[in-house]
């Protein structure tokens, strides 16, 4: 494995998409118990903290020379990551109770236009993308409960999520919904 290791994380560190793909699939279950394990918090939370991570470690991998050598490296980085996350948070809910604290918060308008484009937008998608936006975003299931139960892995679930909610997006700047 110390060769595969070495490979892989070269190839990363010279920008190769298919090395990257590859990590990324064999190391987001991982990464995602990591932060979690670091920071105790939500879902969504863990899952922002392993998008930073990932940016910050195909900024600055270097080649390692063995399995344990990697995961100590990223276990590293994803604590120093959520660390940050958490700093930031904290002086941001600072910020925004000193502001509040002067002035009553207004509710947001009711787009009910952009509702109903949501909604005309999403059941032109494929029947089982729209059941995962509805398990995800209707019934408000972790990954990993959607992923258990249909069969899939945490980050299958997640990318085809992605995947779905950028395309959304893409047609919502199309169409002057944003």
């Amino acid at each position: 494995m110390l060769d595969g290791i070495s490979r892989l994380t070269a190839a990363m560190a010279a920008g190769e998409p298919g090395a990257i793909e590859s990590f990324y699939r064999s190391y987001f279950d991982w990464l995602y118990r990591q932060a979690l394990q670091a920071t105790g918090r939500d879902e969504s939370f863990c899952l922002d903290v392993v998008q930073e991570a990932v940016l910050r470690i195909l900024r600055t991998i270097r080649r390692a020379q063995s399995e344990a050598q990697l995961r100590a490296w990223l276990r590293l980085v994803v604590r120093t990551t959520a660390y940050d996350m958490l700093k930031s948070e904290g002086r941001r809910e600072r910020r925004e109770h000193v502001a509040a604290a002067g002035r009553q918060p207004q509710p947001p308008p009711e787009d009910t236009q952009r509702l109903q484009w949501l909604e005309q937008e999403i059941a032109q998608l494929d029947p089982r993308l729209v059941e995962l936006i509805d398990m995800r975003f209707g019934r408000g299931w972790t990954l990993a409960r959607i992923g258990s139960v249909l069969g899939l892995s945490t980050s299958t679930v997640n990318g085809r999520l992605r995947r779905a909610l950028r395309r959304l997006s893409h047609r919502a700047r199309e169409d002057g919904h944003v």
